[in-house]
């Protein structure tokens, strides 16, 4: 039997700074971890990542006041948050 996995998604929810991303991405951005890889910007897909290998193998990420997994991407000029979700379990 195949071992399930969460469905992850990271979503643009906010962003600090006044220039546009790089990358081309906005708020209400989604991505499917399994399956839109080629299309987050890897530094912010570099940021996920532990988050995602948490979430994966059973942990606890920290999360935001609001009791959300958040992140930002370290562009210092375009600071997108992200949040994670997760949607449900795959085969």
């Amino acid at each position: 039997m195949a071992e399930k996995k969460p469905k992850i998604v990271l979503t643009i929810v906010g962003r600090l700074g006044k220039v546009g991303c790089h990358r081309g991405h906005r708020i209400g951005d989604s991505f499917d971890f399994d399956n839109d890889r080629g299309k987050l910007c890897p530094m912010a897909m570099h940021v996920a990542f532990p988050y995602i290998d948490i979430l994966r193998y059973g942990g606890t990420p920290p999360r935001a006041k609001d009791g959300k997994i958040k992140f930002c991407c370290p562009d210092c000029d375009t600071v997108n948050v992200f949040e994670i979700t997760v949607k449900e379990d795959i085969p």
